[in-house]
């Protein structure tokens, strides 16, 4: 039996609201948002929202709980599918490559700069999110070291921090510009830096 059939009516409603909201929110900002726009999208009168919500806080704190994890949820499965570090991190900056990934932008980036000095609930949200990205890139080096795989020169930290900063740069740049390339060009730099290191 699927999660949504085991659901409570209450909580059906909850998710598709968050569901509906989450990619608007994402593209036109916390502040940007109105409920006209969550009200239009659910097709839910504003009663329908606020009787499952508290406030429109609420909903932009659940949207992002629920984009962050579709796209974690997205970038695991892809390092799962690698047998080596090579293959993992591979596999990884090949979801960031692909266009499609971040149509409207990275969550985190967009949460992040519409959050930093407005909403500290939200911040933390993104700051974990951030914590846990720079940890999937520290993971796949480490095991990369610990299995032989990698030169024990490759600094762990330095290379996932660098890394998502680098890909996270790349993303605002793209959004900016409407230019895949600069995002080909930041994975292909990062790929060929970890070949380096490779046993």
């Amino acid at each position: 039996m699927s999660k949504m059939n085991i659901m409570s009516k209450a909580e059906r409603t909850r998710q598709f609201i968050i569901e509906a909201s989450a990619p608007i929110i994402n593209k036109k900002g916390m502040a940007g948002t109105s409920i006209t726009d969550i009200m239009e999208a659910t097709k839910l009168a504003k009663g329908g929202i606020y009787g499952n919500f508290e406030s429109k806080e609420e909903i932009c704190i659940e949207s992002f709980i629920y984009l962050r994890a579709q796209l974690a949820n997205k970038l695991d499965t892809a390092v799962s599918k690698g047998k080596t570090a090579q293959e993992k991190l591979f596999n990884l900056l090949d979801v960031y490559g692909n266009d499609e990934t971040m149509v409207d932008g990275c969550p985190i980036l967009n949460f992040g700069v519409d959050a930093d000095d407005t909403n500290p609930t939200v911040k933390e949200y993104v700051k974990k999110a951030i914590q846990s990205a720079q940890k999937r890139f520290y993971t796949i080096i480490e095991d990369g070291i610990n299995n032989n795989e990698l030169q024990a020169e490759i600094n762990p930290q330095q290379f996932s921090i660098k890394t998502f900063a680098m890909i996270e740069g790349a993303i605002l740049c793209e959004k900016i510009s409407g230019d895949h390339t600069q995002m080909l060009i930041v994975l292909e730099s990062i790929k060929d830096e970890f070949k380096r290191y490779v046993r």
